[in-house]
C-alpha cells in the first residue's frame, strides 16, 4: 500500500524506525538543536540498518514497515488511480499473474471465519466494521473445508470451484484469506495495468502462469531460466518466445510448433498463443499459460504442507483464450472493487 508521507501509518515506521536508531526525542519541542531526521542523518549506516531491519520484522506477517509513498510531486498519485486515467508513457504492456500468488505472505493458521476478520482487521488498519462486510460479500465463503488434511486442488478457473475458496494449497477460509492477498497486491495490478493500455495507439496483453503449483515467483525460471523440473522444455521455450516476441515484434504471439511444442500429438493444431489478442475493456481475453501430463512429485509449499507438481516425461503445453473478468467467479470485478476503495487501501 502506497500512503501518503505523512500519513498516520508510515508516521508509526518513521518513529519506531527513530526510536529504534536512538534520535527519538525526550523533550519537548523547541529544547533540542536538531530534528528527528538531523540526528538519523548523523547516525552510522550499521545502526540505520539494524533499526530498519527490527521495525520491519514487528510488523503484521505479509507487511513492509517502509514502502513507498506519495508526495504530491515526484510521486502524485496512487499507481491505481493513476493507471484508471491512463496516465503512462509506453506503447504497450505484457503482464501477468501467477495462480496462488498469496500464500506466502498470508498467516497459514486461518481455520474460521473469526481468525479471517481478525487477519483483515491487521492487514486493512483503515478498514471499518463496514468495510470489512463489503471485502465479505465481494469474497464469499463457500461449504469447503477448513481441514488442514482436505483435498487441495488448482481450479479450472472458469467453472466449478474458484480461488475463492479452494487452491493447491488451501481450502475454505485459508484459501479465502490467500485469495485476498494475491488479488490486493499481486492480481489486481497486473489488471489495471493492461486496461491503462488499451486506447489511444496502446496495446496490452495478458497471462496468468498456472503451472503447478504458481506461488509468487514461480514463473521467473519459465522466461528467464534455468527451468525447474515442474516447466517442460516445450514449456520454457514457448514461454521464452512469448517475451522475445513481445519485445522485438510488439506481440506475444507465437507460433503453432513453438506453442504446441514438439511433446504434442498435433504440432500444427490451432492454439490460443498463436494469434494472442490485445486486452480490451470490451474483449478482456488472457491466455492461460499452462501444462498437461506428466509425472506427479511432491514439493514443500506455504505452511509446511506438501503439494503435488509434475515432471517429465510426458509434459505437454496447455494454453487457452480466457475472458480475464469472469475467471475465477469474477476477479476482474473484484479488481475494479479494489480499486474504488484506494482511499482506505492506497494502491
Amino acid at each position: 500500500m502506497q500512503y501518503g508521507y505523512k500519513d498516520w501509518i508510515p508516521s508509526q515506521s518513521y518513529y519506531a524506525f527513530a526510536i529504534e536508531a536512538g534520535c527519538i526525542p525526550s523533550t519537548a519541542y523547541g529544547s533540542s538543536s536538531q530534528t528527528i531526521f538531523q540526528c538519523l542523518v548523523g547516525k552510522n549506516t550499521t545502526d540505520l540498518q539494524n533499526a530498519s531491519f527490527n521495525v520491519s520484522a514487528s510488523g503484521t506477517f505479509g507487511t513492509w514497515g517502509f514502502l513507498p509513498v506519495t508526495d504530491g510531486v515526484f510521486v502524485q498519485d496512487l499507481p491505481s488511480q493513476q493507471l484508471l486515467r491512463k496516465k503512462v508513457n509506453g506503447q504497450r504492456m505484457l503482464a501477468g499473474n501467477n495462480v496462488n500468488e498469496g500464500s506466502p505472505f498470508t498467516p497459514q493458521n486461518i481455520t474460521t471465519e473469526a481468525e479471517l476478520l481478525a487477519w483483515l482487521t491487521l492487514t486493512f488498519p483503515l478498514f471499518t466494521n463496514d468495510d470489512i462486510a463489503k471485502v465479505l460479500l465481494y469474497y464469499p465463503s463457500s461449504n469447503a473445508s477448513d481441514d488442514p488434511t482436505a483435498v487441495e486442488y488448482a481450479t479450472l478457473g472458469y467453472s466449478g470451484a474458484s480461488a475463492l475458496n479452494e487452491s493447491q494449497v488451501g481450502t475454505g477460509q485459508q484459501q479465502r484469506a490467500d485469495n485476498i492477498y494475491a488479488e490486493t497486491t499481486f492480481v489486481c495490478p497486473s489488471y489495471w495495468m493492461v486496461e491503462a493500455y488499451t486506447d489511444k495507439g496502446r496495446s496490452s496483453y495478458k497471462y496468468q502462469y498456472s503451472v503447478p503449483v504458481s506461488t509468487h515467483g514461480q514463473d521467473v525460471t519459465g522466461y528467464f531460466g534455468p527451468a525447474t523440473p515442474n516447466q517442460g522444455p516445450d514449456f520454457e521455450l514457448a514461454f521464452m518466445t512469448i517475451w522475445g516476441n513481445f519485445i522485438t515484434k510488439n506481440n506475444p504471439s507465437i507460433s503453432t510448433a513453438i506453442a504446441n511444442g514438439a511433446s504434442s500429438n498435433n504440432t500444427s493444431a490451432t492454439n490460443a498463443a498463436t494469434n494472442w489478442p490485445p486486452f480490451s475493456i470490451f474483449a478482456p481475453y488472457q491466455i492461460n499459460l499452462n501444462e498437461t501430463g506428466g509425472v506427479p512429485f511432491s514439493v514443500p509449499s506455504a505452511g509446511g504442507r506438501n503439494v503435488t507438481e509434475f515432471m517429465n516425461p510426458g509434459l505437454r503445453n496447455d494454453f487457452s483464450l480466457v475472458n480475464a473478468y469472469t475467471w475465477e467467479a469474477g476477479r476482474g470485478y473484484r479488481c475494479d472493487f479494489w480499486r474504488s476503495v484506494a482511499a482506505i487501501v492506497p494502491e
